[in-house]
C-alpha cells in the first residue's frame, strides 16, 4: 500500500489535471510502432513501456517538431521519428557528460543523426541546445539525472528554462521518471536514481509551465520506491510517474 503522503500527492495531481487512461491505446500509432526504422529490441520493449499510450499522453502527431531530452539508447528518438513522419522533425539531445561517461551514448546519438527527419545535438547538461518553436520536449527516466551530485545545483532550473524557451506557446513538456517514496528528499536522485513527482512539479512550474495532465499508466503498486533502480530486485520493474506540462499560450 502506498504511504499516506504519497496518496495525498497523487490525489492533488489528479484533482488538478486530466488523466490519460491506460486502456486507450490508439490505433493511430500502429504504423509508427511497426516502422522499419525501429529495432527488434525496440519492439520487444513496447508492451512494458506502453509505447502507444505514451505517444497519446504526449499528444504526438504527424508533422510535429519534438525535442527528445537525454535520449539514452534512442528508443524514443526512433519512435518519435516514425510517429511525426517526413513532415516532422526530432532533435535528439544527449548531454556531453553522458557521452564522456559511456561510449554507447555517443553511438546512440550517431544513430539518431542518421535518421532522415532527425538531428543530433550534444552540449553540456546545463545548456541544452534546442531549436525554438518545438511542439513537445519529452524525457523518460532521466529528469532525476539533472540532480546528480557531479552537476551544478541549478542544472534542473537551467534545463527547465531552456525547455520553456524552446517550446512554442501551448507546447508540451512531458516528464516520465522513476518514482521515489514521499519524503525521500533531494538525495534520492543521486542515491536511488529516483525523484518525487511533487518535486518535479514544483521545479517545472517554477519555470513558468502549468500542469496539464498526469497518468498512473506506469505505476507499480509492488514497488516500495525505496530501492535503487539498478538493484536486481527492482530493475525494470519500477513504478514511474507521468507528468505533462504546458507552456501557456
Amino acid at each position: 500500500m502506498r504511504p499516506f503522503l504519497y496518496v495525498l500527492i497523487a490525489a492533488a495531481l489528479a484533482a488538478t489535471a486530466p488523466v490519460v487512461s491506460a486502456q486507450t491505446a490508439p490505433g493511430a500509432y500502429e504504423a509508427a510502432l511497426a516502422s522499419p526504422i525501429r529495432t527488434t529490441e525496440d519492439r520487444a520493449r513496447d508492451a512494458a513501456r506502453h509505447a502507444a499510450d505514451t505517444l497519446a499522453f504526449s499528444e504526438v502527431k504527424p508533422g510535429q517538431k519534438i525535442g527528445d531530452m537525454i535520449i539514452g539508447g534512442g528508443y524514443f528518438t526512433r519512435l518519435f521519428s516514425a510517429a511525426v513522419g517526413p513532415e516532422g522533425h526530432v532533435t535528439a539531445w544527449q548531454p556531453a557528460e553522458f557521452i564522456g561517461f559511456q561510449a554507447s551514448y555517443g553511438e546512440a546519438l550517431a544513430a539518431a543523426a542518421a535518421l532522415d527527419n532527425a538531428d543530433a545535438v550534444s552540449s553540456p547538461i546545463g545548456a541544452p541546445e534546442w531549436p525554438e518553436g518545438l511542439d513537445l520536449i519529452f524525457t523518460a527516466q532521466n529528469y532525476h539525472d539533472l540532480h546528480l551530485k557531479p552537476f551544478a545545483a541549478d542544472t534542473a532550473a537551467k534545463v527547465n528554462a531552456a525547455a520553456f524557451k524552446a517550446l512554442k506557446p501551448g507546447g508540451l513538456y512531458v516528464i516520465i521518471d522513476h518514482d521515489a517514496a514521499a519524503g525521500a528528499g533531494r538525495d534520492a536522485p543521486d542515491s536511488l536514481h529516483r525523484i518525487e513527482a511533487d518535486q518535479v512539479r514544483r521545479e517545472v512550474e517554477a519555470a513558468g509551465f502549468v500542469l496539464d495532465g498526469s497518468s498512473d499508466l506506469l505505476a507499480r503498486a509492488d514497488d516500495p520506491r525505496t530501492a535503487n533502480v539498478f538493484d536486481p530486485s527492482i530493475r525494470g520493474k519500477t513504478s514511474q510517474f507521468m507528468l505533462r506540462f504546458r507552456k501557456p499560450a
